[in-house]
């Protein structure tokens, strides 16, 4: 059991609208995780507006090294989450758990709001500590697991009738009269940003390490030039990231202009293959097939590090890069009209992820169809006794085949989201990769 099982954990209840209401609930002080679950499916299902929970939990000692986008001290997200602190300091299960240097924030957007994010976004986030598993409640740390329902969450504006229809910051806007809710858009739109870019990235990171050690051992240089010119997107995605969540203004000598062109036309060339390969499943008598019919149209799809191998990685990588830009180009609308930034931002993702995931999802079908089909003895042994090599050749081949289906999701369409920020004792932030829950 983890020493902050017993930890009283603030609970903020807030919404992207001014004006924003939410039902009327009975006041009753601290809430069971399963409660406050049950409390945040009424609220999406009946406020007014989108609302999300921030919960602070103390930052474990022992962490699993975590990959995200640190964000500096000064930064509007982190500003923003010391505002929304300070200004409700005085409730004890704030002060208790802000007096370490170290927190952990989790925010949960629920499951109406999530899915006007565009499909593929966010999906769980695999574990390490086990195979097939996925990040729970919290990130597991090492040695020890946060027992999340053992906490004791305290809404924190119910927690101190004072708190409520008190001014909560300038940016942040105020408290809704009659309820547990704060209106700060800027943090919610900043965080799921942040948050999705570094799912984004992380997609990124894991393609490029898969590619290159394939491009490794086939040794082909117009492959290098694709991801090459794909790797020489991140210096300008990473710039126009950094200074949009500034609230700075994208100009040209970021040179995001050039990298959205060459993102462009690699998704073009993973479109122009997949089309390939769906004409050449078509074409295919049933499902059974010879080996050497399918590595014609499909070389290397045996293979560990066959070409077609290369082909997924690349077009895993264009497509992880294309979702980065959607989200900057998502945030630069929801920053443009101050009065509504969270619903452009949804609004601007939804419409421009529509069709990479299209290409995704087409990506994953042409996997699942291969992992489909049955092979049969190769022509010219079809009279003939196969020795226990080719036997095993065949096996082979088949187990490589079937491991080609896309591993399925143990979250739903309709998950919620979870971000997860860790804020160090020098006010930085590591903001994680967004995850379905």
């Amino acid at each position: 059991m983890s020493d902050v099982a017993s930890t009283m954990v603030p609970v903020w209840t807030l919404s992207t609208t001014q004006g924003a209401t939410v039902p009327s609930f009975a006041d009753e002080g601290a809430l069971s995780s399963e409660r406050l679950s049950e409390l945040r499916s009424a609220l999406a299902a009946f406020a007014s507006a989108p609302v999300v929970t921030l919960e602070a939990h103390p930052l474990p000692a022992e962490r699993e090294q975590s990959h995200g986008l640190p964000l500096n001290a000064m930064s509007p997200l982190a500003q923003e989450l010391s505002r929304l602190v300070t200004n409700t300091s005085k409730v004890p299960a704030v002060a208790q758990v802000t007096q370490s240097s170290d927190v952990l924030y989790r925010m949960q957007v629920p499951a109406k709001v999530a899915s006007q994010f565009g499909k593929g976004l966010v999906k769980p986030m695999a574990s390490k500590a086990a195979d097939g598993g996925i990040y729970g409640d919290l990130v597991p740390s090492i040695g020890r697991n946060i027992v999340q329902a053992k906490a004791t969450f305290v809404p924190v504006e119910a927690a101190s009738a004072g708190a409520k229809g008190t001014v909560v910051g300038a940016a942040a806007g105020t408290a809704a009269a009659g309820g547990a809710l704060v209106v700060t858009a800027p943090l919610v739109l900043m965080a799921v940003a942040v948050g999705a870019s570094a799912y984004a990235d992380h997609e990124r990171r894991k393609a490029t390490e898969n590619i290159t050690e394939l491009l490794e051992k086939l040794h082909t240089d117009k492959l290098e030039a694709e991801r090459r010119e794909l790797d020489g997107c991140r210096d300008a995605i990473d710039k126009a990231t950094t200074l949009l969540l500034d609230r700075g203004k994208i100009g040209a000598s970021l040179g995001l202009d050039s990298a959205v062109h060459a993102i462009s036309a690699a998704t073009q060339n993973a479109e122009h293959r997949v089309k390939k390969w769906e004409a050449a499943l078509d074409g295919l008598a049933g499902n059974h097939v010879d080996v050497a019919d399918l590595e014609a149209v499909f070389p290397g799809v045996t293979t560990d590090g066959g070409e077609f191998r290369a082909h997924l990685e690349l077009a895993a990588l264009a497509i992880a890069l294309k979702r980065r830009v959607v989200i900057l180009q998502g945030v630069e609308a929801g920053q443009s009209d101050e009065d509504n930034p969270f619903e452009n931002f949804v609004r601007s993702l939804r419409d421009d992820q529509k069709r990479i995931a299209d290409l995704e999802s087409r990506v994953e079908n042409v996997l699942r169809r291969l992992s489909a089909l049955e092979l049969r003895s190769p022509k010219r042994l079809i009279d003939k006794v196969m020795t226990r090599k080719q036997v095993d050749n065949l096996l082979d081949t088949s187990y490589r085949l079937r491991a080609l289906a896309p591993a399925h999701s143990t979250a739903s369409p309709n998950s919620d989201v979870v971000i997860e920020i860790e804020k160090h004792g020098d006010g930085t932030l590591l903001v994680l990769p967004a995850r379905a829950c």
